[in-house]
């Protein structure tokens, strides 16, 4: 099967993402390592950020190896696997939050633990959780027929990165591959907080609109409410991790739902 030919599966972070358009703003889309503090504590972090205005939720996979994440990240998903959380735990969790909300619930994964499970077989339990789909940060869409073909058989969104390094004919190629979304990386490096937004952030998003794709989301850096609205003039999407992690080490669950408030601008009334 054709890549194009999946467009016509439905795609549930893309619905949430038009549901978010149609009301005039930009898709929230949060991010939250599986596992950290405990398999409960994340579900219940979800599930008050999609109460407090989040449209996507990511979950991500602990990796021992994680080459993209931050300290912040890296330092709860080290703690997410010191206290023994294991891959299958994802589906609990996803079907979890699922039960409980609306938001379209990705899982965000390096390619090592799907591989080792095998592809169809995760796709299979990701969509029995309720699960929209997948981010794969280091699959690239050259190396991902298989799971072409597993996310086509489920009905599962596939999200490829795009970033200010990405040539037009590797754009073009990312954004025919992905279906829901667009992740556009607004920063060279790993992820984190950070106090101003990249200037490279318009360009990213600007050349995967001029490919063809329908939401361009963007991602590391995003931690206040103005870099929401900064970015949520040109792309259909603003993603925030590190804040809402370090919100949740410190604070916990009430933390997570003042920022995810915060972020939204629900706090504002």
């Amino acid at each position: 099967m054709s890549v194009n030919a999946s467009t016509e599966i439905a795609s549930k972070s893309a619905a949430a993402i038009e549901r978010a358009r149609a009301e005039g703003r930009p898709a929230l889309i949060t991010y939250l390592p599986a596992g950290f503090p405990d398999v409960q504590a994340t579900i219940d972090a979800a599930v008050a950020m999609a109460e407090n205005g989040a449209d996507v939720i990511e979950v991500g996979i602990p990796y021992s190896d994680p080459v993209m994440d931050g300290p912040v990240i890296q330092a709860a998903t080290t703690e997410a696997l010191e206290k023994g959380f294991r891959v299958a735990s994802i589906f609990d969790i996803v079907a979890g939050i699922t039960a409980r909300c609306d938001a379209a619930v990705m899982v965000m994964t390096y390619w090592n633990p799907v591989m080792r499970m095998g592809v169809r077989e995760f796709s299979r339990r990701l969509a029995e959780a309720g699960g929209a789909g997948l981010i794969t940060p280091d699959l690239i869409p050259d190396e991902a027929a298989e799971w072409f073909a597993a996310s086509d058989e489920f009905g599962l969104d596939r999200v490829f990165l795009t970033a200010p390094s990405s040539t037009p004919e590797r754009v073009t190629m990312t954004v025919e591959a992905c279906r829901g979304f667009v992740y556009c990386v607004s920063v060279m490096g790993v992820t984190g907080a950070r106090s101003e937004v990249s200037a490279a952030t318009r360009g990213v998003v600007d050349a995967a609109h001029e490919a063809g794709a329908p939401r361009a989301c963007v991602g590391l850096g995003v931690s206040r409410r103005e870099h929401v609205e900064e970015i949520g003039a040109y792309a259909d999407g603003v993603i925030v991790g590190t804040a809402l992690v370090a919100a949740l080490g410190e604070g916990g669950v009430p933390a997570v739902a003042a920022l995810t408030a915060h972020l939204s601008g629900k706090d504002q009334g």
